[in-house]
């Protein structure tokens, strides 16, 4: 048994059952125990694998799209990307060695901010990026990254599937939370009944669907990420929000092939076994609910630009750069094979999606942008 095992156990001893939101911010982010807390290789050696670990094709497209958003006509002088859940900074310094390349002008404007609350994270993104050093920036938290009088773009990639989350199960026409006790040692699940703040955020079953939801579904709730989604959206006064993740809308949660939920663990790039198994050790991560995340934007006042396929929302960028002769980078066999690993429907071009959000006064709407698609 692990330190942090025993850490989850003292806390249960002490307190009681807890929530598996709480059991996940322990076992990813417990200070020195958690997973994300301690270096971890991504991609072919890793435990999994993820957009910006094929290649710096996602970093150069995403950066090109950037710069067209932050270099139109009534800009800002000030510009700022901010981008949250960087990880180890692979994709800041992609993005960051595009604009040097490419827009100079632009970069010498550009003030890049990383959200990041853990020192040990920060760390591993000021090693990565200290020859961009000091034209980075860190912040613990997404409302300390500026003022207003700039024209910015918030941006994560892969960081709202990470955040805590509720496990919620179907029984007997009520939903009852998924808490986590330990029993001999063991980890195990006890059914209870969810307290008032969660129960209000729960999806309204109508009769309908009560007719057929057979008990024993199970879906998950994060109000860490819709809150994040809303910080995050109150303090874009010009610009874009954007987010790159896993993700279903409210209604696709609901589908007979789902009836076990979406949280997975990973390890060695194959699915682990129990969730409450080996915490610490292995990535747990469930699917973003975009329609809650896209509410919250709209809540904070938002326009909703597009919710799209990852494969659609390149290949559109694609073509903006092709209208562009020169403008980006030469398409090599290496960088073709990316685009196609990035965008192909049975690689990553479908298992990720891309919401993008924005001011109404600064909406600047893609080329048939699709809202909702499915």
């Amino acid at each position: 048994m692990n330190r942090l095992s025993l850490l989850i156990q003292e806390e249960i001893r002490r307190d009681g059952p807890i929530s598996f939101a709480r059991f996940m911010e322990l076992a990813l982010y417990a200070p020195g125990l958690g997973y994300y807390e301690r270096q971890r290789e991504i991609g072919r050696r890793g435990d999994f694998f993820t957009s910006v670990s094929v290649g710096p094709l996602l970093g150069e497209l995403l950066a090109f799209q950037f710069a067209q958003w932050l270099g139109r006509p009534g800009s800002f002088d000030r510009l700022q990307i901010v981008e949250a859940g960087a990880h180890q900074g692979a994709l800041a310094a992609d993005i960051l060695g595009w604009m040097r390349r490419r827009r100079p002008d632009l970069l010498a404007r550009l003030e890049y901010c990383l959200v990041e609350p853990s020192p040990a994270r920060r760390a591993w993104q000021e090693q990565t990026l200290r020859d961009w050093l000091p034209g980075v920036k860190w912040v613990s938290d997404v409302t300390e990254a500026g003022s207003e009088q700039a024209s910015r773009i918030i941006f994560c990639n892969e960081f709202l599937d990470a955040m805590p989350v509720h496990r919620l199960a179907w029984n007997a026409g009520k939903w009852e939370e998924c808490r986590v006790a330990c029993e001999n040692g063991v980890f195990i699940w006890q059914q209870a009944e969810p307290p008032p703040e969660l129960a209000e955020c729960l999806p309204r079953i109508g009769p309908e669907l009560a007719a057929v939801l057979p008990s024993g579904y199970f879906i998950e709730h994060s109000p860490s990420a819709v809150a994040w989604w809303k910080k995050a959206a109150a303090t874009l006064a010009h610009g874009k929000l954007l987010t790159i993740d896993y993700g279903l809308t409210g209604q696709e949660l609901f589908r007979p092939e789902r009836s076990g939920g979406t949280l997975r663990t990973f390890a060695r790039h194959h699915e682990g076994g129990g969730l409450l198994d080996n915490p610490g050790e292995c990535d747990i991560t469930a699917h973003v609910n975009f329609s809650a995340i896209e509410a919250a934007g709209r809540a904070a006042g938002l326009a909703t630009e597009g919710l799209m396929e990852q494969g659609k929302f390149l290949t559109q960028i694609l073509a903006q750069t092709e209208a562009e002769p020169g403008g980006f980078e030469s398409w090599t066999p290496s960088r073709t094979r990316q685009f196609q690993t990035l965008t192909h429907p049975d690689h990553l071009g479908r298992a990720f999606r891309v919401l993008i959000q924005s001011r109404p006064d600064a909406t600047r709407v893609l080329a048939n942008p699709v809202v909702n698609e499915r």
